[in-house]
C-alpha cells in the first residue's frame, strides 16, 4: 500500500482564506494561458492554444494545473539539485527521456521556474508549449519514418536558461540554430517564459497578502481537499472484487507495423485503484510509441472521475497515492531510449479510449462513453514560394467526440478542451494555400439514442510547389460504439493532382511532395455512439438531415426515423422501427466495426504500407 502524503490531515486555515488563494490560482492558470497567446507568434499555440501551465508547492507536487507535474524527475536529470535552485532562474528541457515522458515529443518546450518569496522557496511554475519546429529530418520535427529520437530535432536537457535572472543567450542562439523556423522559436520560448513569470507575480502577491506560512499551508489543504474527493469518489464508485479488463488497438506506426494493442486492467481494493498495462503491445520501430509519465497517467484518471462525478475538485496531485499504475518497460507506453515518439498523439488518444471503456464496464450503463476518433491529426505544409520565401505551416485538426450518458459526442471537436481551431482567414493570409471546404462529415459519429461526433473534412488547394507531411489514426480501425450504439466511420486522405488523377493515402506519411494546384482532401474520423440508435429522438434525427449532419438514407436505416418536409414523419417512423426491431440481433455490449481477426488486419496493414512506399518510388 501506498505511503501517506505528509499533506494529510487537519490544517490551521479558515475556508475564506482557502477559497481565495485556490481561486486566486485557478485564475492564473487561465491569465498564463492568456499571456503566452498573447506574446507567442506561432499559429499552434497564438492561434490554437496548444500550451499547458501549471503550479507547483515547495516540493514539486501540482496544485493548479493540467498535465501534473515532473519538476522531480526533470531536477533529478539536471546538472544541479534542489539546492542549486535560485531566484530568478527558469530551467527548460524538450527531451521527453529527461521527464519521464511529462513532455512526450520533442516540439514541446517545457520552462520551469522556481518561486521565492523573502528567500524561501514557495513553490514552482511551468509552462510547455508545441513549438513549429525544432529541427530533425522533416518540417515540423514530426516525421513518420524516423525510428529513433535523434532523427526528431534537438534535444535540449534540464538547464538553466535563466540564471538568477539574467537570460543566457547563447544557449538560446544554440537552440535556434537547429531550428527551420529560429524566430517562431526565439518568440514561443520567451512567451513560455512570461507564462511562467505571471504565475510568480501572483504567488508572491498571495504570500504578502497572507503571509507565506499561509499560503504553504494553502497549498497542503488543497492538496488534502482533491485527495479527500477522489477517495470518496473510489470508494463510492467503484466495486471491490473483480477486475475489468478492456483491449483496443490503434493501426499502425507509420511504417507498417500494426495493428498496435494497449490492454488495461484494473480493480479496487479498499481506498485505493490499481491499474496494469501489462499485455501491451512491445515498442515498435516507428515515432508513435508514448512515453507515458505515470504520475501524469494518474491525472488522467482523476480527471475522469473528478469531470464526470465531482467538477468541483480541483486537478492536482494530492490523490496519486490512491492510484497504482503498472507499466511494463518495452512496451508502446514505455519505450526504452531511444525510441522515436514524435506521433506519440496515437497511444496518447487511444489510452483515452480504453481508460473511458474500463470505467464504462466498471460504473454500469449510465456512465459509458464511446470511442474516439483516435489521435490528434497533424497536418505541416513546407517549402519555398517562387518569391523565394521559406513556408512551413502547422495545424493541429479535429474529430468526433465519443457519445456520453445524456449527450452527443461534439462534432470535430479537439481532445483537449481549451484547444481552439486556427482561422481559416489566418491561414490564408500567412501561408500559400487555399481552404476550399472545412465542414462536418454527414453520417461519421456512430448512430444512437446519443449520436457520436462527426468527422472533419477540410480541403486544401497548395498554391506553392512543397511537400506534406501529417499523421492520423482510425483509418483502418474503427472508434467503437457502446451499450448498443454504433461504430463511427474511419478518417481517410486523398491527393488530388492537377493532372486529374486520385491518389489514395495512409494516415501517416512524410514528405509527400505536392504541386502547385494539388488538393488535399483530409477527412477525420467521428465518435462512437452510445446506445439503441432507434431509441433517438425521431424529431432530433429529423433535424439533423435538415442540417446535412445525416443523410435521408441513414435516418431510415440506422435510426428508422423516415423525414418527409423537414419533420419526422409519425407513423412510417413506428413501422419502420418495429420492422428493424424484429429484423436485427442483440445489440453488442461493444461495436468495433467489421474489422477482420488481427492477422489479417496487421497482413493489411503491411501491404497498404508496401503499395504507397512502391508508388513514392
Amino acid at each position: 500500500m501506498s505511503t501517506e502524503p505528509d499533506f494529510v490531515g487537519e490544517h490551521d486555515i479558515d475556508q475564506t482564506t482557502l477559497d481565495i488563494v485556490e481561486s486566486t490560482l485557478a485564475n492564473t492558470r487561465y491569465e498564463m494561458d492568456r499571456v503566452v497567446e498573447t506574446t507567442a507568434i506561432s499559429p499552434v499555440i497564438r492561434e490554437q492554444s496548444d500550451q499547458f501551465p501549471m503550479m507547483a508547492d515547495r516540493k514539486g507536487r501540482m496544485i493548479m494545473g493540467q498535465f501534473g507535474s515532473a519538476i522531480e524527475d526533470i531536477i533529478a536529470n539536471a546538472p544541479f539539485d534542489w539546492d542549486d535552485l535560485n531566484d530568478g532562474d527558469v530551467i527548460a528541457t524538450n527531451d521527453p527521456y529527461m521527464c519521464e515522458g511529462a513532455i512526450s515529443h520533442t516540439p514541446d518546450v517545457l520552462l520551469l521556474r522556481p518561486i521565492f518569496y523573502e528567500g524561501d522557496l514557495v513553490g514552482f511554475s511551468s509552462q510547455w508549449g508545441n513549438l513549429m519546429d525544432v529541427g530533425g529530418k522533416t518540417p515540423g520535427s514530426i516525421p513518420i519514418d524516423a525510428s529513433t529520437i535523434f532523427e526528431e530535432g534537438v534535444r535540449l536537457p534540464p538547464t538553466k536558461l535563466y540564471r538568477g535572472g539574467v537570460f543566457d543567450e547563447g544557449l538560446l542562439e544554440t537552440f535556434k540554430h537547429n531550428t527551420r523556423l529560429p524566430a517562431h522559436a526565439e518568440a514561443d520560448i520567451k512567451a513560455l517564459a512570461a507564462g511562467t513569470a505571471t504565475a510568480e507575480a501572483r504567488i508572491q502577491e498571495l504570500c504578502a497578502r497572507f503571509g507565506k506560512d499561509t499560503y504553504l499551508e494553502a497549498c497542503d489543504a488543497i492538496l488534502n481537499r482533491t485527495r479527500e474527493g477522489v477517495t470518496r469518489l473510489i470508494r463510492d464508485l467503484l466495486p471491490e472484487g473483480e477486475t475489468f479488463v478492456f483491449e483496443d488497438f490503434a493501426d499502425d506506426d507509420g511504417r507498417g507495423n500494426g495493428p498496435i494493442k494497449l490492454h488495461m486492467e484494473l480493480y479496487r481494493e479498499g481506498d485505493e485503484l490499481f491499474i496494469d498495462w501489462t499485455g501491451t503491445d512491445e515498442q515498435v520501430p516507428g515515432t508513435v510509441n508514448f512515453l507515458l509519465n505515470e504520475n501524469m497517467f494518474k491525472m488522467f484518471v482523476g480527471v475522469f472521475l473528478i469531470m464526470a462525478f465531482d467538477p468541483q475538485l480541483t486537478f492536482n496531485d494530492g490523490f496519486y497515492d490512491r492510484i497504482n499504475v503498472e507499466i511494463p518497460e518495452g512496451t508502446v507506453l514505455k519505450p526504452e531510449f531511444p525510441a522515436a515518439l514524435g506521433n506519440r498523439l496515437t497511444l496518447m488518444a487511444r489510452h483515452f479510449d480504453i481508460l473511458q471503456a474500463v470505467f464504462s464496464d466498471a460504473l454500469g450503463e449510465q456512465f459509458s462513453v464511446a470511442g474516439s476518433y483516435g489521435t490528434s491529426p497533424n497536418l505541416v505544409y513546407a517549402g519555398t514560394d517562387s518569391e523565394g520565401n521559406d513556408f512551413q505551416l502547422l495545424e493541429i485538426l479535429y474529430g468526433g467526440i465519443p457519445a456520453r450518458p445524456g449527450g452527443d459526442g461534439l462534432d470535430g471537436h479537439s481532445w483537449w478542451p481549451l484547444f481552439k481551431t486556427v482561422p481559416v482567414e489566418y491561414q490564408e493570409a500567412y501561408y500559400p494555400l487555399t481552404v476550399e471546404e472545412y465542414s462536418a462529415r454527414a453520417d461519421t459519429g456512430g448512430a444512437g439514442q446519443f449520436r457520436g461526433g462527426h468527422g472533419v473534412r477540410k480541403v486544401y488547394t497548395f498554391e506553392e510547389d512543397g511537400a506534406i507531411t501529417f499523421q492520423d489514426d482510425r483509418a483502418v480501425t474503427y472508434p467503437y460504439g457502446v451499450d448498443g450504439g454504433s461504430h463511427a466511420q474511419p478518417s481517410r486522405k486523398r491527393l488530388l493532382r492537377t493532372d486529374g488523377t486520385e491518389e489514395e493515402l495512409p494516415s501517416k506519411v512524410e514528405n509527400v511532395p505536392v504541386r502547385a494546384g494539388d488538393r488535399l482532401v483530409f477527412e477525420t474520423a467521428g465518435g462512437g455512439g452510445l446506445r439503441d440508435p432507434l431509441e433517438r429522438d425521431p424529431d432530433l434525427v429529423a433535424r439533423e438531415v435538415e442540417r446535412g449532419l445525416i443523410s435521408a438514407d441513414a435516418a431510415r436505416e440506422e435510426y428508422g426515423v423516415a423525414v418527409g418536409d423537414g419533420a419526422a414523419v409519425a407513423d412510417e417512423t413506428e413501422s419502420l422501427r418495429a420492422r428493424l426491431r424484429g429484423e436485427r440481433e442483440e445489440l453488442p455490449g461493444f461495436d468495433f466495426g467489421p474489422l477482420p481477426d488481427e492477422e489479417t488486419l496487421a497482413e493489411q496493414i503491411a501491404e497498404e504500407r508496401r503499395a504507397f512506399d512502391a508508388r513514392r518510388e
